[in-house]
């Protein structure tokens, strides 16, 4: 079996065989064990550790609504992350002298949103090999947390309900803080790394959306993109750049541990 870990300098893809650990560049066989230095290892959770079925669109036009009833732009709020639709909504209100809504506008979106999120939270399930990893890394003397977009009433419900909440050192969700330090703003990572007692820097995240890359590059954090969400290891290449790391899963991360 052969696993898309990332690229060359020249864009050469690299590929590693799940039979060891190291990867094949140039005909030279390189060591590709998880770096010395890392202490931790993070987990986003829709689409990564967790197959869950969220109302995405359903969300995003929740988001929109709220921000087109104050008047905000509709090229403002034209993306296709209602996280990013969040800080620019946000962003205009405060540069046209509209600060005033945005506490109101953080509590009804998040409401809103949780409600949205528990709607199936009944049918999520760890992807395949996900909890055979986690209990491997924890073998191994690694932390691990999940930092997450999801309400922590959404989170404690999916990862109590598959049985591995308390196999968690830490649990970050979207609600825990202000909205404006979650995903894509390193805060988030740094409340995560605060939270199991390492700095950003010695955290691996595992992610399958571009904001939990952001949010890994800006604080520091190692990153690995898995492809069982919206992204294949080429759409990964071409929003993260060619030297991006990428595993089919992350029940393939036991192969790098």
């Amino acid at each position: 079996m052969t696993l898309s870990v990332g690229n060359a300098p020249d864009g050469r893809l690299l590929h590693m065989s799940s039979d060891d650990m190291f990867f094949e560049y140039d005909g030279e066989y390189i060591d590709m064990a998880l770096d010395p230095k890392i202490k931790a290892v993070g987990f986003d959770m829709d689409g990564t550790f967790m197959h869950t079925k969220v109302d995405y669109v359903k969300l995003a036009r929740v988001v929109y609504d709220e921000f087109e009833s104050l008047g905000v732009p509709d090229e403002i709020l034209q993306t296709d992350n209602y996280k990013l639709t969040m800080d620019g909504g946000i962003r205009w209100l405060v540069e046209h002298g509209k600060s005033e809504y945005v506490p109101g506008i953080n509590e009804r979106i998040g409401n809103r949103a949780t409600e949205i999120e528990m709607e199936n939270a009944d049918i999520a399930v760890p992807f395949p090999g996900a909890v055979e990893v986690l209990d491997l890394l924890k073998e191994k003397g690694y932390k691990v947390g999940i930092l997450t977009r999801g309400g922590r009433e959404y989170a404690t419900t999916v990862l109590g309900n598959a049985g591995v909440l308390k196999k968690f050192n830490a649990l970050v969700a979207r609600d825990d803080y202000p909205e404006e330090e979650a995903k894509p703003n390193p805060l988030a990572m740094d409340h995560l790394a605060a939270a199991l007692g390492v700095k950003s820097g010695e955290i691996l995240y595992l992610g399958d959306g571009i904001v939990d890359f952001m949010t890994a590059d800006a604080s520091g954090a190692q990153f690995i993109g898995v492809e069982t969400g919206p992204n294949t290891a080429e759409m990964w290449r071409k929003k993260a750049g060619n030297g991006v790391r990428t595993i089919p899963s992350v029940a393939e991360l036991a192969d790098l541990i």
